[in-house]
Parts: structure tokens; sequence; C-alpha cells
């Protein structure tokens, strides 16, 4: 059972992060998540933690430190660079708080802004770099699957702080496809580490 909710989530997370930036509200300066967008986020931040379980689970054995440590990190990402930033934008278009307004009101509480915001939000992506270069490194998963999620993780970044969404449409394309396919595979049992614990 256990396997089929990691394969799930590994299709379902960058699915869900996807689809959310299709449903950035850009009409404004700065772009944001609006409600929808918002939403997707957060749900695609939830199914984010077991598929990071499962591709942490699979370096258990090769690198076991890395697995631990990194898999901890990537769900502080989930948590600050995905959830936390959603409900901040949902709370600031319910609430229709301006931009500028925003800042000066984060400014107040720099420790808690950058734990959760400016530290947090980049262990997303970090984690995700990290993570495809030790999967290729250590031929977890065929090297182009590590490869893609290295420099989706790399480029994310890039297509988040700009509100650019053909970036952002490419990126989650990136982190898509690989992800999808190690859901297959272990679906299928084809790559022998997927069926460590069921």
């Amino acid at each position: 059972m256990r396997i089929k909710l990691n394969a799930a989530s590994l299709f379902l997370a960058p699915l869900f992060y996807a689809v959310s930036s299709f449903f950035w509200k850009t009409q404004s300066q700065y772009g944001t998540y609006d409600t929808t967008s918002g939403l997707l986020l957060i749900i695609g931040s939830i199914f984010w933690v077991p598929a990071f379980l499962a591709l942490f689970d699979m370096l258990r054995e090769r690198a076991p430190n890395y697995a631990s440590w990194g898999f901890l990190l990537a769900v502080y990402g989930c948590l600050c660079g995905g959830v936390a930033f959603a409900l901040r934008d949902i709370l600031t278009v319910m609430f229709n708080i301006p931009h500028h307004t925003l800042l000066v009101a984060l400014s107040q509480y720099p420790v808690l802004t950058n734990i959760i915001f400016w530290i947090g939000g980049p262990a997303f992506p970090i984690s995700l770099l990290i993570l495809g270069i030790v999967l290729a490194r250590t031929r977890t998963v065929p090297v182009w699957v590590g490869i893609l999620i290295a420099i989706a993780g790399a480029l994310f970044p890039a297509s988040r702080i700009p509100r650019i969404e053909w970036i952002a449409h490419v990126v989650d394309f990136m982190m898509l496809v690989p992800l999808a396919y190690i859901s297959w595979q272990m679906l299928t049992n084809n790559l022998r580490l997927f069926t460590t614990s069921a």
C-alpha cells in the first residue's frame, strides 16, 4: 500500500504544482498565487512529503546520512517554500493587502520572515537540485532522470520569483516527466530499489 501511495504522490505532487502555475494572478505588477493556485500549491506540497519520502528511501543504502538529513531539509522546503508562500498569497488576495504593505509588515518580523520565507523558500529547489545529483551519481535512477530533477531544482527559482509563466511551465514539465517515470517504474516494479518496504 505504501508503494502505491508513494508512486501516486510522485506523480501528483509535481502535477498539482504544474497546474497551479496556470492560475497565477498576474494582473498586478507583482504576480501572486490567487486562491485557486494557492490551494493547488498547498495540495501539491502535501503530496511532496510522501514523494520525497519515496525518493530518499531509495538512497538509504547508498547515502544513508544524506537520506536522513536531506529528507528533513526537503520537508522544511515543502512547508515553507510551498504551504507558507501559498497561504501568504491567499490571505493577501482575500484581504486585498497591497504588496508594499505586505513587505513592510513582514520586515517587522525579521526572524520569522527569514526562517519561513527567505531561508525556507529556497530549501525546496535546493533539495531537488542536490537530490537529482545524488540519484544520478549513485545510479539509483537512470542518469537522465536525476539530471532532469537537478535542472528543475536549479531553474525553479527563476520560474517562481519573477512569475514568468512560460518558464514556470517548462520547469514544471521538467519536474513532472522524471517523477512520473519513477512513479510508473515503482508501480510496475521495474526498478529494484523502488520496492524497499511496503
